[in-house]
């Protein structure tokens, strides 16, 4: 069966025998022949277990080839590929599970006890171990055409959930596609660069953001699991790696560590950040090195990557994301419903065939969302007199103290300037007063101390008096999401909590 969107196979007739995924913790490789041949093989199981097009078929695993043999598979017979978050509780993968109604259900042997107690899976018999490959019988073949639209869903992918149940944000196979072909063209990949992927592949970051786009046009993506900055950066050199998406979380991580001082990074062109905004330390360590490092934006709901900007201008426009990439359009849209001039702050709108289908089950959500083709992200951004973009912060966390607006991204770089902090993170919390406060969360290097003045201090010499945080706290770490983002809703918990002691 061959239909005009089966990318990976045209892929693997033009470059059969190059390299396609590395897994780095076991030291294997295959092929763009052998990645189409495993997905064709799934394809054909699949259908042997009556997987049909349009049936959902969902994974819990580390990262690991099997995601690109079923994402491949699916694509091949119009299933719906729904990769699913083992980070969560197990109540929380069952919602997920009973919403989007998997047929079929792999897992890693690592989860096999916590696959067992979900309670969807309990009620019929729908899972299937992955280690085994036995989904690999080569000896079965895709039989019989199945009628594809580029419009049909691909895969589902669940946001985090952490302003609510977490929803599944349907991507077409045209969703896909044309966000690698975004990406591949505006930010100037090609089949001599490689990636290493320790962003897990259930999340947009991990399989949209550099995966796909690099295999689509030949490139060579490295697979990790369990994050450890020593040894990334042997990855890194060791696959002579040319670029890499990273979550601000992890380079933290690195930046600080001894063998990031020493590597010289000889085949790194760029280091992206995503998932989260970057403090400017992060940047500072990395031009200190000589290297390049860039922060990109993007959301499970538009590809998810959607700026681009020169490496050449990333000191000159410090924090900035970027222009919109070749084929997507981008406004700013106040609160009147304006389009925002240079400078102003509004809601960022995105639009291109990049841009997700729907929630699935969620018509409410979804037409809250997207609105005439425009995806209302519910983030902040302004866009300076020469178009390059800024993200501000999310609607949701922006703080409205005395009538006064505060974007909890300016503070949080302010005092990330002071030598002592590691990290820091601000909320807008409740109050009597002034509707709500400036609450400031501060994780100090190690053997570091700082007072509550001293930061107080420091706000208000360039911050205006409102900004400047009324609740300091001081913690051992900042709660994090699966994915690396701080969980700001944690913090504003924890802020009630003591306001109650």
């Amino acid at each position: 069966m061959e239909w005009e969107f089966d990318w990976i196979a045209n892929r693997a007739r033009i470059s059969p025998h190059k390299v396609a995924i590395v897994h780095a913790d076991k030291g294997i490789n295959w092929t763009f022949s052998e990645v189409n041949q495993r997905a064709s093989a799934a394809a054909s199981w699949l259908k042997k277990q009556g997987i049909a097009k349009g049936d959902r078929v969902a994974l819990v695993s580390p990262n690991h080839i099997v995601y690109f043999d079923l994402l491949f598979a699916c694509a091949k017979i119009g299933a719906t590929f729904v990769p699913i978050n083992w980070r969560l509780a197990t109540y929380e993968m069952d919602y997920i599970l009973q919403d989007c109604t998997p047929k079929l259900i792999g897992f890693h042997s690592s989860f096999a006890e916590k696959v067992a107690e979900l309670e969807y899976v309990q009620l019929a018999p729908v899972s299937f171990e992955i280690d085994h490959e036995q989904y690999l019988d080569k000896s079965l073949q895709v039989e019989g055409d199945v009628d594809l639209s580029e419009q049909d869903p691909l895969t589902i992918l669940y946001t985090g959930g952490t302003t609510g149940k977490p929803k599944g944000v349907v991507l077409s196979h045209q969703s896909i596609i044309w966000n690698g072909l975004n990406t591949v063209l505006s930010w100037n990949l090609s089949q001599e660069d490689t990636t290493l992927t320790y962003m897990p592949l259930f999340h947009t970051g991990g399989l949209n953001a550099l995966s796909i786009p690099l295999l689509m046009v030949g490139g060579k993506v490295v697979i990790a699991s369990d994050y450890n900055p020593i040894e990334a950066i042997e990855y890194l050199n060791h696959y002579q790696c040319t670029i890499v998406l990273l979550v601000p979380t992890m380079y933290h991580m690195m930046v600080n560590s001894d063998e990031f001082k020493k590597s010289r990074f000889p085949f790194m062109k760029i280091f992206l950040s995503g998932g989260a905004p970057c403090s400017l330390e992060i940047y500072k360590a990395f031009r200190n090195r000589g290297l390049t490092f860039k922060e990109g934006y993007g959301l499970t709901e538009a590809g998810p990557n959607n700026f681009y900007i020169d490496p050449d201008r990333v000191d000159e426009k410090l924090g900035s994301v970027g222009k919109p990439m070749l084929f997507n359009v981008v406004k700013i849209i106040k609160e009147d419903g304006e389009q925002a001039a240079a400078n102003e702050v509004g809601e960022l709108l995105i639009k291109g065939k990049h841009v997700f289908s729907c929630y699935w089950n969620n018509q409410e959500a979804t037409d809250e969302a997207l609105s005439s083709d425009w995806l209302h992200t519910g983030d902040l951004a302004k866009r300076d007199q020469d178009g390059y973009y800024y993200i501000v912060g999310r609607k949701k966390e922006m703080i409205i103290t005395g009538g006064e607006n505060v974007y909890p991204l300016e503070v949080e770089h302010w005092i990330s300037q002071i030598s002592q902090v590691s990290e820091a993170a601000i909320v807008g919390i409740p109050d009597p007063k002034w509707g709500e406060i400036v609450a400031a969360f501060i994780v100090l290097k190690e053997n570091e101390q700082l007072s509550i003045e001293e930061v107080k201090e420091h706000c208000v010499r360039k911050l205006g008096k409102y900004k400047v945080p009324k609740r300091i706290f001081f913690l051992d770490q900042l709660p994090k999401t699966d994915v690396g983002k701080i969980d700001k809703k944690e913090l504003k918990k924890h802020a009630s909590s003591a306001a109650q002691k």
